[in-house]
């Protein structure tokens, strides 16, 4: 069995070592660490791999609280430290800006974490029946499979949440096609767990009568999902109360639907989005566009510091949801929101939205580009605050800012919204030069 020393970690958490000149990837493996390794793809300049053995430890290894871990694909790094986990993404962060946007931030930021357990208020659980695995499955997929994880427990679940995984899996035997049940969707909120069942087939009679009899014991609400995201519904209790998060910095509470985009995150999520006002710093009698604004999460608080802020976004329900929560928290005056394809690159495009002072950006893994690559190079706002979920797309779109937008990077830094995953979102601060 081949041994490796382990060089360092990549943007998936993997250890990284050179056997022979060829490039190792190797899950389970931390920075310089001797393992023993088993590949499980072979390319001609590469290989992935798993540890086998760990011969010689890193003093960051630890072994990890969930008993299906290196099974269940959920997580990739609760192997390593959290304190571990934050300095091996803001490397990542730097790695990234320097090796795609040839950029060094003038300020590295303190990273933005939280606790690193029970975090997670969205998940996407599958379902399978397999009765060679003893019946209903529900939970996440296999590492590097379509499989669902045999598990009875999840720690970076909600407590509650984690507690209904048992009793979902009797629920779903019970049903009359549990087969025809791939996915249970879950959002909490500050009152409410809400759990969105997608069902292939029409529910029967004694179906229904067994969702309210477990919504009423475990005290959660159902949506049911027949079909596409249009389909959802309430299904019981009727009335049931909506899902809200709030941002008490700034002392608004934000509506959702169950399947409409939030952080999974919230306690980091209200971190970071007051380090995001930090940055932008809204004063009154500014304008500032809030681009890629889903249902308000910046929008708001921009608004309850003073300034007039224009939300746009390509979702006509989430604008909808947005002018809502406006209305809501007593922010209409302050707000306007729109509907507009921000992947559109005609300059026109984003002239239509009039000249802001300042931008807020916070696109989904695509980037911004044809935003960036649209500003003007006069009336440019002179502050922008970006928000990314990807930092390889971060990295591409400052190098148009900064290279051919006159602007500067004056910092970045690191957001451990999803603690021992290698997923990392990360916020930069840009001025113009």
């Amino acid at each position: 069995m081949p041994t490796a020393t382990v060089e360092s970690l990549d943007h998936e958490g993997r250890g990284v070592a050179h056997v022979d000149g060829k490039a190792i990837f190797i899950e389970g493996a931390l920075p310089g660490e001797i393992v023993d390794y088993a590949s499980y793809r072979r390319k001609p300049k590469y290989e992935n791999a798993g540890t086998v053995r760990v011969i010689r430890a890193s003093s960051q290894r630890v072994v990890p609280a969930c008993q299906h871990f290196g099974t269940c694909g959920g997580c990739s790094m609760q192997h390593l430290d959290v304190s571990g986990q934050t300095a091996a993404k803001q490397r990542v962060l730097e790695d990234a800006l320097w090796h795609i946007g040839r950029l060094k931030a003038e300020q590295f930021y303190s990273p933005i974490a939280g606790v690193p357990w029970a975090y997670r208020l969205r998940a996407r659980l599958s379902v399978r029946t397999v009765l060679s695995k003893g019946g209903a499955l529900v939970g996440f997929r296999e590492r590097h499979s379509s499989f669902v994880a045999v598990m009875d427990s999840c720690p970076i679940l909600p407590p509650h949440v984690s507690a209904l995984i048992q009793p979902l899996k009797r629920l779903v035997e019970s049903m009359s096609r549990p087969e025809r049940l791939p996915q249970i969707e879950v959002a909490v909120g500050g009152q409410v767990t809400v759990l969105v069942l997608r069902h292939l087939e029409a529910l029967t009679a004694d179906d229904e009568d067994r969702l309210r009899e477990f919504a009423d014991r475990y005290r959660i609400v159902w949506y049911l999902q027949a079909a596409g995201l249009d389909s959802v519904r309430l299904f019981h209790p009727p009335g049931a109360p909506p899902l809200r998060y709030a941002l008490p910095d700034f002392g608004v509470e934000l509506e959702f639907h169950p399947t409409e985009f939030t952080q999974v995150n919230h306690s980091v999520n209200r971190v970071l989005v007051r380090r995001a006002m930090a940055l932008l710093q809204p004063c009154a009698g500014e304008r500032i566009g809030d681009l890629f604004c889903g249902l308000g999460n910046f929008s708001l608080p921009i608004a309850s510091l003073g300034a007039r802020v224009v939300g746009i976004e390509g979702s006509a329900p989430l604008v909808a949801r947005a002018r809502q929560n406006a209305e809501r928290n007593g922010l209409t005056d302050s707000c306007k929101f729109e509907v507009a394809n921000l992947f559109d690159d005609r300059a026109e495009c984003l002239a239509a939205l009039g000249t802001f002072d300042k931008l807020l950006v916070d696109p989904p893994r695509e980037g911004a580009v044809a935003v960036v690559k649209a500003l003007p190079t006069s009336c440019a706002p002179q502050r922008i605050v970006y928000v990314s979920c990807s930092p390889a797309t971060l990295a591409r779109d400052a190098a148009i800012l900064v290279h051919e937008k006159g602007y500067r990077m004056a910092g970045a830094g690191m957001v451990n919204m999803f603690p021992h995953t290698s997923h990392l979102e990360s916020i930069a601060l840009f001025e113009r030069a």
